[in-house]
C-alpha cells in the first residue's frame, strides 16, 4: 500500500534541484523525503542520502574534492610534467542571492573554474618548480556579465612557502640595486608568521616582481606581469587599511624603479611621486624621536596619519632614504624638481639622521641624539656623522641633485652672479670633503661584496656631480674644463675595478653618470684631433672604450640603458677604422697583448692606483699648446 508521501511523489514530480544527490547522480525518481528518501532506504544507503540546499558543500562533495586533490597531487609527484585539470571555484553565497536552491556545480550547470596554480590553496605543498611553471592568469578587473556579484579572493593569496623563499633568495643580493634598504632576514622570518602578522602583499609582490625581473632571460621572468598586477592591485587595499604605510612606500619605490629600469618613465615617475607624497605625509623626513607624536605635523588634525608603531626605528630611517635616493637622482635624469621639501625651517626640512648599514642595526647600534637640517648642513660643509655605506650613498645623491639645482638657475646669456659662484665653490668644497671619507678608488677591490656596488655608485655620483657643476663653463673656461676632464678620468678608473659579477648588482642610475663622462671624453678627443691630427689619441679612445663596455654590459640587463648604445657619443667609436673587439680595459686584443709583453710605467701605475698615468692637467696643457702651434703655423 502506497503511503501518502509516495502518492504525492507519483502525483507530481519534485521541483528541479530538490532531489537528493544520490538520486540526481543516478537519474532516479526521488520523493524528496528527509532525512532519507525511499530510493536510498530501499538500497540500504540511508546514511548517504544528502540534499544540496545551497548553503554550503555537502560532506560527500567535500570528500570527493579532497580525494581528487590528493590524487592530482600524487600524479604531480610521480610525473613532474603532469598538469592537473581545472579546479572548480565554489561560491556559497551565489544561491542565496539568486534565490535558487540548485547547486552551481550540478549536472545541468556549468562550473566556474580557473587554471591550476600554486595559488589555488594557501596550504599548497607544490614544489617551487611546479609553482612558478603554472602561475594563474591575471583576472580581468571588469565584472562578468553572467555573475556580476561573484568575487574571487585569489588576489590576496600568496605563493607557497617554498616558492616565496626561493624568490626572496633570488632578490636578496639585488636589494640595493632596486633601492630597498631592508633586512631580508626579517622578510624571511615574516613568512612563517600568521597572515595577520606578515608584511602586506603589496610589498611582497613587488619583491617577487623584482625577483622575476632580475632573472631574465630565465623562464621565471615570464611571470613579471603576474606579480606586477598583484602588486598594483594590493596598493589600494593597503592604503585603505591605513596601517601598512611603510609597506606601501617601499613597494611604490620598487615599482617606480621597475618601470624606470624598463624605460616606462611616466609610470615610474607616477609611483615615485606616490612614494614621496606618502612619506612626507607620514613625516618620515622629520626625523625620529622617542615621542611618537613628533611624527605627526601640528596642522594634521584634519588628516591624521598615525605613526607606525609596529616597525623599528631603523626601518623608518632606511625607508626615508630609499625615497630620497629615488626622488633626487631620477629628478636630475627626468629634468624635474625634487618633491621632498628641504627648506631652512624645521617644519619643512629633512631632519632624519643619516642611515646606518644593516649590519650595524643588527648589532644594536642606534642613532644617538636628534638630527637637524641633515642634508643642508652636509652641503654647507658639516662632515660630522654618517660614515656608513648607506650614508655615503645618500650623501652622493644629495650632491648630485644639488649640482643640477645650482646650475639650472644660471642663464648662459647672463654673466654668472656672485651668489652663483659662491654656491658652486661651496658645493665643490663639500665634494672634496666627501670623497676622502669613502674607501679610496684603488682599494675598491678590497671592499666587501655586499657594500662594493653602493660604494661604486657613490664614487661615480660624486664625479658626475663635478661634471654637472662645471660642464656649462667648460667651453670657455680652462679650469672648469680641467675639472670635468679629471672627473671623467676618475669615472673610467672606477669602472676598471668592476668585475662581471659587479655589473649585475649596479643601480641603473650609474649609466647616466657614465654618459656625462663620455661626453667630456668625446670633447677631449675632438680637441686632440682637431688641434694636431698627428697627436696620439689612443689613451682617450681606450677610456671611451671602457665606457662603451660598461654601458653595454649594464644595458643588457636594463632595457632603459640599452637605448644609450645608440647615443651620438658612441658613433665615433663604431666608425673608427678597423674596429676590433674591445676588452674590459677598453683595449683591443693587439694592444692588450703588447701591454702584457712589455708593461710600460704608465700601465704599472694604472694597475697600482687605478688612475691614468698622465694627469688631466698636463693633457689639457698639451692640447692647448698644440692649438697655439697650429695657429702659428697657419699664420
Amino acid at each position: 500500500m502506497a503511503t501518502k508521501t509516495e502518492a504525492a511523489s507519483i502525483a507530481g514530480s519534485l521541483q528541479r534541484g530538490k532531489a537528493c544527490l544520490r538520486c540526481r547522480k543516478r537519474k532516479m525518481r526521488c520523493d524528496g523525503v528527509k532525512p532519507a528518501c525511499q530510493q536510498c532506504i530501499r538500497a540500504k544507503k540511508a546514511d548517504g542520502c544528502e540534499y544540496d540546499d545551497g548553503k554550503g558543500k555537502t560532506r560527500t562533495q567535500i570528500l570527493r574534492e579532497t580525494i581528487a586533490r590528493l590524487e592530482n597531487r600524487i600524479r604531480e609527484l610521480e610525473d613532474p610534467e603532469y598538469i592537473s585539470p581545472a579546479v572548480t571555484l565554489y561560491d556559497p553565497n551565489l544561491h542565496q542571492r539568486s534565490g535558487s536552491s540548485s547547486s552551481i556545480s550540478s549536472a545541468g550547470g556549468t562550473p566556474l573554474s580557473a587554471s591550476h596554480s600554486p595559488f589555488a590553496s594557501v596550504d599548497s605543498t607544490n614544489s617551487p618548480h611546479d609553482s612558478w611553471t603554472h602561475l594563474p592568469s591575471v583576472p580581468s578587473p571588469s565584472p562578468s556579465p553572467f555573475s556580476p556579484d561573484l568575487y574571487f579572493e585569489e588576489a590576496k593569496v600568496q605563493p607557497p612557502f617554498e616558492l616565496a623563499l626561493m624568490l626572496l633568495d633570488i632578490y636578496a643580493p639585488h636589494r640595493q640595486q632596486s633601492g630597498l634598504l631592508l633586512h631580508t632576514g626579517r622578510l624571511r622570518e615574516s613568512l612563517s608568521l600568521p597572515p595577520s602578522e606578515q608584511r602586506h602583499p603589496v610589498l611582497m609582490n613587488a619583491i617577487y616582481l623584482w625577483a622575476c625581473f632580475i632573472s631574465r632571460p630565465e623562464p621565471l621572468c615570464q611571470h613579471e606581469e603576474h606579480y606586477l598586477a598583484r602588486a598594483l592591485e594590493a596598493i589600494g587595499e593597503a592604503i585603505r587599511l591605513g596601517n601598512h604605510a611603510l609597506d606601501v612606500i617601499q613597494a611604490s619605490c620598487l615599482l617606480s624603479m621597475y618601470f624606470l629600469s624598463n624605460g616606462r618613465m611616466l609610470e615610474g615617475s607616477y609611483h615615485a611621486s606616490a612614494a614621496v607624497g606618502l612619506a612626507v605625509q607620514c613625516g618620515l623626513h622629520r626625523g625620529i624621536s622617542l615621542d611618537s607624536q613628533s611624527w605627526i605635523p601640528q596642522s594634521a588634525d584634519s588628516f591624521d596619519i598615525k605613526p607606525v608603531k609596529d616597525l623599528s626605528e631603523s626601518e623608518r630611517v632606511l625607508t626615508f632614504w630609499q625615497v630620497f635616493n629615488l626622488d633626487r637622482c631620477w629628478a636630475v635624469v627626468m629634468r624635474r624638481p625634487s618633491m621632498i621639501p628641504d627648506g631652512p625651517d624645521g617644519w619643512n626640512s629633512i631632519n632624519t639622521p643619516w642611515p646606518l648599514d644593516i649590519a650595524e642595526y643588527e648589532t644594536g647600534q642606534m642613532h644617538q641624539g636628534s638630527s637637524y637640517l641633515t642634508v643642508r648642513s652636509f652641503l654647507n660643509g658639516d662632515v660630522s656623522g654618517g660614515y656608513s655605506t648607506q650614508a655615503a650613498r645618500a650623501k652622493a645623491t644629495a650632491l648630485f641633485y644639488r649640482a643640477d639645482e645650482v646650475v639650472s638657475n644660471w642663464d648662459p646669456r647672463v654673466t654668472p652672479s656672485g651668489s652663483l659662484l659662491d654656491d658652486m665653490q661651496t658645493l665643490e668644497r663639500a665634494i672634496t670633503q666627501f670623497v676622502p671619507s669613502m674607501i679610496p678608488i684603488h682599494q675598491l677591490d678590497a671592499a666587501s661584496p655586499e657594500n662594493k656596488p653602493a660604494i661604486i655608485v657613490a664614487h661615480t655620483l660624486a664625479q658626475a656631480t663635478m661634471i654637472h657643476l662645471y660642464r656649462r663653463f667648460a667651453q670657455s673656461d680652462g679650469v672648469s674644463y680641467a675639472k670635468c676632464l679629471r672627473a671623467a678620468h676618475t669615472c673610467v678608473a672606477i669602472i676598471k675595478h668592476l668585475s662581471e659579477a659587479d655589473f649585475t648588482l649596479l643601480e641603473p642610475i650609474i649609466s647616466h653618470c657614465w654618459t656625462d663622462a663620455a661626453d667630456i671624453l668625446m670633447q677631449e678627443l675632438n680637441n686632440l684631433e682637431t688641434s694636431w691630427p698627428l697627436m696620439n689619441s689612443s689613451d682617450v679612445r681606450n677610456e671611451i672604450g671602457v665606457l662603451l663596455y660598461a654601458v653595454t654590459s649594464l644595458g643588457s640587463r636594463f632595457p632603459l640603458l640599452a637605448e644609450q648604445q645608440n647615443q651620438p657619443w658612441m658613433r665615433p667609436l663604431y666608425m673608427a677604422p678597423s674596429p676590433r673587439p674591445i676588452s674590459r680595459d677598453g683595449m683591443d686584443k693587439v694592444q692588450l697583448q703588447q701591454q702584457q709583453q712589455q708593461p710600460s710605467p704608465q700601465r704599472l701605475q694604472q694597475q697600482s692606483y687605478g688612475l691614468p698615468a698622465e694627469s688631466p692637467g698636463s693633457r689639457l696643457e698639451r692640447s692647448s699648446t698644440c692649438r697655439r702651434v697650429s695657429r702659428t703655423t697657419t699664420q
